[in-house]
């Protein structure tokens, strides 16, 4: 390999690393947003996200539905 003497891939790498190019820094933000974007996505399509407020209508419909069920078993 041309690592020592001609710029091989390690030294290519460090150099778009280090660089501190507008180019290079603008690339690795783009890079690092797909990495965590991309994902984030595709787990949350199709999802609607309820607020507070939901969950405790929900929540209070499921305990008053329990509780009217046990209290018609012991009847």
């Amino acid at each position: 390999m041309a690592e020592n003497g001609g710029g091989g891939f390690r030294a290519r790498v460090d150099h778009f690393l280090y660089s501190g190019e507008k180019k290079h820094v603008l690339a690795g933000i783009a890079l690092v947003g797909v990495v965590f974007v991309v994902p984030w996505f595709f787990m949350n399509r199709g999802t609607t996200h309820s607020s507070h407020q939901d969950y405790m209508e929900k929540a209070d419909k499921a305990r008053s539905e329990r509780l009217s069920s046990s209290a018609s078993s012991f009847k």
